[in-house]
């Protein structure tokens, strides 16, 4: 079973969750294109730095059974969600694997793809909303524009920019995706 990002829920608002997400790492590609676009074409990159393509010759895993196995690349767990943001140029998306829990800054493999960069996300207060369904600009778009206004409808404050994210893999059929619009609001 794939890891989730761990976060607590502070309060439940009409249209929204608060939530606390506390510091993580992540492994992030800045990629041009549309959501959908970028998206995909980030997701093969940064997959393969979990699979292995880093310059770590340990081997991590699940856990569950402790395996041994010859050292090698080390293989990362796969977590959800997949997040992406718009970056600091139109057209441009940052995109990112959120990395598993136990990983430290001094513990993470370095990626063999030097557009890859690994960073810590600071503890954040965020809105989020939850929904199925396809990886649409107008899905992802819809929900956005309706999280802005329930969040200033609650007199909460945005500070940061929109996050959608995504938690299963492509193949997972549409109904059944689990999909999220995360807002970062003021303290």
């Amino acid at each position: 079973m794939t890891e989730q990002q761990r976060y607590r829920v502070v309060s439940r608002h009409p249209g929204f969750e608060l939530r606390r997400y506390p510091a993580h790492l992540v492994a992030e590609l800045r990629v041009a294109g549309d959501l959908v676009g970028a998206g995909n074409e980030a997701f093969r990159p940064l997959a393969s730095y979990l699979s292995g393509a880093n310059r770590s010759r340990r081997t991590a895993g699940m856990p569950g059974p402790v395996v041994q196995e010859p050292a090698g690349p080390e293989k990362i767990a796969m977590t959800a969600p997949v997040v992406q943001e718009e970056g600091d140029w139109p057209g441009c998306w940052l995109v990112r694997f959120v990395l598993p829990a136990e990983l430290t800054a001094a513990t993470v493999p370095e990626p063999a793809d030097s557009r890859i960069t690994i960073r810590e996300v600071p503890e954040q207060l965020a809105a989020a909303v939850r929904f199925s369904g396809r990886w649409t600009e107008k899905a992802f778009g819809e929900r956005a524009t309706a999280l802005g206004r329930a969040v200033t409808a609650a007199g909460l404050q945005p500070t940061g920019a929109i996050r959608y994210a995504r938690f299963d893999p492509p193949w997972t059929p549409w109904f059944l995706r689990r999909n999220e619009v995360v807002l970062p609001v003021v303290e």
